[in-house]
């Protein structure tokens, strides 16, 4: 059973997942193929096609399970990059995060419990991309965010072993 925390809410998947649907969850959250079709690899490995994989990750996203798929490099080898706070009134932060999660310059964003309540993580090809796109998301939202560009690179693995449970039913 996979849960996730949107914009305030924690929400339990309503299935179980299939053993292929588990493994691209849990066993491609850290290197990814660097080849020209890195989801017909994937296929390969877990004895499906391209198109599978690539039909079972588009549901998941639609199901909210993943937000994003691919490569997370080093902070300053390809682009640039920041992280971002907002402070968001609770009726308004699934306006917002739905903004923030729509822009391509945004790998993540997450709701914090603090006065900054939303966080984010956005990219860009160079600084004046990248200042661009948080006016516009300033713009688009409607308030303020704070910028905290990188002053010294730290490792954090975003990746995480999923602990499986069966759904709960409602006459359990």
């Amino acid at each position: 059973m996979v849960r996730q925390k949107t914009s305030g809410s924690t929400q339990q998947a309503a299935r179980d997942y299939s053993p292929f649907e588990r493994a691209l969850l849990n066993d491609f959250q850290h290197d990814l193929p660097l080849v020209p079709r890195p989801f017909a690899a994937i296929g390969d490995r877990l004895g499906v096609g391209e198109q599978a994989v690539l039909e079972a990750l588009a549901q998941l996203k639609d199901e909210g399970v993943v937000s994003r798929v691919g490569a997370t490099l080093k902070p300053g080898v390809v682009g640039v990059g920041t992280l971002a706070a907002m402070a968001v009134p609770e009726e308004d932060m699934e306006r917002v995060a739905a903004i923030i999660s729509a822009r391509p310059e945004v790998n993540h964003n997450y709701e914090r419990e603090d006065a900054l309540n939303l966080w984010f993580v956005a990219t860009a090809a160079d600084d004046s991309a990248l200042t661009a796109a948080l006016a516009a998301i300033e713009t688009e939202t409607g308030y303020p965010l704070l910028d905290l560009r990188l002053v010294c690179d730290y490792h954090l693995d975003l990746g995480f072993t999923i602990q499986w449970t069966s759904p709960k039913r409602i006459d359990d």
